[in-house]
Formats: structure tokens, C-alpha cells, sequence
């Protein structure tokens, strides 16, 4: 990596002085005019609708969880301008390569809410993706994921295309060995590859002080090679021009970027989980202020393009969200074998073992109608 050969932010905003890139403070205004993207109102105004449609999505899928009619969900208030930013950055031909609390990314590339829900359900087919192509299962194991990344972007360069690989982490999976040796196998490869990590404050209950002694995570990059900057997970300007400016970067053979996007998780890590137990009131109120829709929504009125019926827009994505919903519970159940057959050649004891303790649960559960 020549340092000269870096776009201009990568330059101003180097992970080593831990700057952050902001457009936009918490009031809507501009505080980097030189910086703002180059959209016109209608794109900003749908990238706000975007927003509001994940939000609303998650906070039915929590009501969803609580009901019982959903098993445990990883909710994503508060991280929308990440999720939207990077999804209208994504062309049709790019991959996508999930982590599990990117929703808004998932929707933004065509998956539907079904899949969503269905896959929350746990139900196989909501990991195929089979009407979306490029878009690989949700990965709850940490970090393994981004190795995969990393092959396909090796595939890409070695075939000469100008497709890129998008790929997200939690900042609680920079502490897996597989986020170093991806970004290190990336570094050497040339990979197209753009990293996201979404620092949200918290593995699961671990503050990121507790995790790591690096000034920001962003700086990871250096190691390895790679232009690497911390952005304002929050400001929607922000993250949108750092991945328009990575991706180019990505496209254009020079190699893999690495984005910290600085944000919080304001709900709980899983719907598992209860934040009380770790954090306090106060600092969820401060970061409440700090809200990615709240920010974009005070851009547009100080603009003078809000023109947007908020309520009347969350009816209309609620009735289009529980439809879905309730397609993905009528859903017929998928093969038993989906779970079992694939993993081996010849299955191995202990898998047989499991398969039949399930199909003996079903059973149970079918003679208890």
C-alpha cells in the first residue's frame, strides 16, 4: 500500500491520529460541506425511507420474539446508516457477505422480510437466498465469515472483474484469529474486499475497552497493509461517501479497505440478552441522541426537503411486514435431511445419533396435536 496512492479521507482520516470522518452532526447540520456526498433529495429521501423500513422490520421482529411465534433474534436499532449506506453501495453483481446484524444490507440487496423471518424461525430455507443471488447464509459462528470474503475476492482478481465483496464483523470479532488472517490473506491477495466493522460499544456484554488496547479498531488495518478509517457509524453522509470511496478503491484492482463504522447497539445483543446487566440507563439515553434516523430526519427539515408522512409510512411498512411475517410462519417445513445429510460423505455416529434425538422430538411434538 503506497500512501500517496490512497484516496484523499483515507489520507486526512488516518487510523494511527484516530480521526473520525462526520458530514453531519446530531442536529442536521452540515459540519463538513467539502465532504457531503454528491446526492440529489430524491436518493437522500429514499435512503431515509430505507432507514425507517429496517427499523420498523426489527422492532416487529422483537414484538414477534415476545409473542413466541419467533426463536431468538439479533435486533439492530441504532446501526440503520450503516446497514443503508452500505446497501446503496452494492451493485446487483457484488457479494455479500453477512455477519448477523445486518438487516437493513440483507433487504437492500433484494432478500425479502420472508427469508428474513424464515431463517429466524429456524427454518432452512431462510439461509439459501435462493431468489437473490450473491448473497451468502447469515454466519453466527464470528468471524468465519470473512475468510470466505477473502476467496471470493480472490476469485474476482483472479478473473479480472471489477466486482467487490462486502463483509461485516462486530468489533467483539477483531479478537478472533480469523479477522487477522483474512485481513492478512487480503492484504497479500489484492483482494476486492471492503470490511465493515460495526463497533457497537459491546461484545455481547464485553465494552470494547476490556477487548482491546488499540487507540480505535480501524487502525487493525495497518498491520496488514490495508487503508483502514474510522467513520461516524451514525451519520448516514458519512458512511455512505467512505463506502463509495472504498468500493471504487476495491473495484479498481488496489485491494481490500477496512471501515470501523462508530456506532451503538441500543438494543440487546440478542433478544436473549438483557443490556441492564451491563450497561446503564444513561449511557443508552445519551446515545439515544446520537440516532441515525434522527440525524438524517433534522438534515432534511434544516434542508427543507422533509416531506415525508412518517406515521402514515410505518402503517404501510407494518401491514407489507406482517404479511410477510405470516407467510414465513404458514410455511411448510423443510426436509430433515437439509440439516444432516450434507456436512459428510458418510455421516458419522454422532450426527446420526442427533438426527434421530430429532426426529424423536418431532414426533413428540407431533403426538402432543
Amino acid at each position: 500500500m503506497i500512501q500517496n496512492d490512497l484516496p484523499a479521507i483515507f489520507r486526512d482520516y488516518n487510523p494511527i491520529e484516530n480521526k473520525m470522518l462526520q458530514v453531519i452532526d446530531n442536529e442536521g447540520h452540515v459540519v463538513d460541506q467539502d465532504r457531503m456526498p454528491a446526492l440529489d433529495d430524491e436518493t437522500i429521501i429514499e435512503a431515509y425511507k430505507q432507514m425507517l423500513f429496517e427499523r420498523t422490520a426489527d422492532e416487529m421482529a422483537v414484538s414477534y420474539q415476545r409473542q413466541g411465534r419467533m426463536y431468538t433474534y439479533t435486533p439492530n436499532l441504532g446501526q440503520e446508516a450503516i446497514h443503508i449506506a452500505a446497501g446503496m453501495n452494492i451493485r446487483d453483481d457484488d457479494w455479500l457477505v453477512p455477519s448477523f446484524r445486518e438487516l437493513g444490507t440483507l433487504l437492500s440487496k433484494g432478500v425479502s422480510p420472508k427469508e428474513m423471518f424464515l431463517f429466524y424461525l429456524g427454518n432452512e430455507q431462510g439461509g439459501s437466498f435462493k431468489h437473490r443471488p450473491r448473497v451468502l447464509p447469515m454466519s453466527i459462528s464470528i468471524g468465519t465469515q470473512l475468510h470466505h470474503a477473502v476467496g471470493i475476492g480472490y476469485s474476482i482478481r483472479y478473473q479480472k472483474k471489477d466486482n467487490a465483496v462486502f463483509t461485516f464483523v462486530g468489533d467483539g470479532g477483531t479478537s478472533e484469529g480469523d479477522f487477522s488472517e483474512a485481513l492478512n490473506f487480503a492484504g497479500v491477495w489484492k483482494a476486492p474486499v471492503v470490511f465493515t466493522i460495526q463497533n457497537n460499544q459491546y461484545a455481547i456484554s464485553v465494552p470494547v475497552n476490556v477487548q482491546t488496547s488499540s487507540v480505535n479498531l480501524a487502525v487493525k488495518s495497518v498491520a496488514f497493509g490495508l487503508p483502514g478509517i474510522k467513520v461516524d457509524g451514525n451519520d448516514f453522509f458519512a458512511m455512505y461517501l467512505a463506502y463509495k470511496t472504498a468500493t471504487e478503491y476495491a473495484r479498481s484492482g488496489k485491494g481490500a479497505v477496512l471501515i470501523e463504522a462508530f456506532t451503538y447497539r441500543r438494543g440487546a445483543h440478542t433478544t436473549s440478552d438483557d443490556p441492564s446487566k451491563y450497561r446503564k440507563k444513561e449511557e443508552e439515553t445519551l446515545w439515544g441522541l446520537n440516532d441515525p434516523l434522527l440525524r438524517l430526519k433534522r438534515y432534511m427539515e434544516v434542508k427543507g426537503v422533509w416531506n415525508l408522512d412518517e406515521e402514515k409510512l410505518r402503517e404501510t411498512y407494518k401491514s407489507q411486514i406482517d404479511a410477510q411475517f405470516v407467510e414465513a410462519e404458514k410455511a411448510k417445513a423443510y426436509p430433515l435431511g437439509d440439516v444432516f445429510d450434507y456436512m459428510y460423505t458418510d455421516m458419522p455416529d454422532e450426527l446420526k445419533r442427533q438426527k434421530a434425538e430429532y426426529e424423536q422430538f418431532l414426533s413428540w411434538k407431533e403426538n402432543r396435536r
